[in-house]
């Protein structure tokens, strides 16, 4: 467990993150979430993350309201995921450390958190997989990654 405590972000991030843009319907970020095994998309514009959009954020735009019993399906199908993304957006930097990374992720009960630079843009993820990955390597003696995971 030593081993876990010298451990960042940047050692164990996905850095070829999928992304979606501002514009993207519902029924195309139904069909994302369906092809790739992701819990969440940033939302980048000009290289820039505006928020994310989770599963969550997802099914939250069909829920039932006072204003709205029943939801009009293809009516929400068609809003874009501005309409429906969480904007404020919880992130860590490359240097964290996974230990940080890991009592954010249990107090906030985040499933991943985008990993910005110095300049706010994107260039991970880093996910509740990749901190278990990260504790099974630095509890087995193997080799600990020196660059980002792809």
């Amino acid at each position: 467990m030593y081993r876990f405590l010298s451990c960042t972000a940047a050692q164990y991030m996905t850095s070829t993150v999928r992304t979606v843009d501002r514009k993207v319907t519902m029924r195309q970020l139904e069909a994302l979430f369906a092809e790739h095994d992701f819990n969440a998309f940033p939302v980048v514009e000009e290289g820039r993350v505006l928020g994310i959009v989770t599963k969550l954020d997802f099914i939250r735009a069909f829920a039932f309201t006072t204003h709205q019993i029943v939801p009009h399906f293809d009516e929400l199908m068609n809003r874009t995921v501005v309409d429906v993304m969480t904007e404020a957006v919880f992130h860590v930097d490359p240097e964290t450390p996974l230990t940080r990374v890991l009592q954010l992720m249990v107090n906030l009960k985040a499933r991943s958190f985008p990993v910005l630079n110095s300049t706010g843009r994107l260039v991970g993820m880093i996910s509740r997989e990749d901190i278990i990955r990260a504790l099974r390597i630095a509890t087995s003696g193997g080799p600990q990654p020196s660059k980002t995971h792809q």
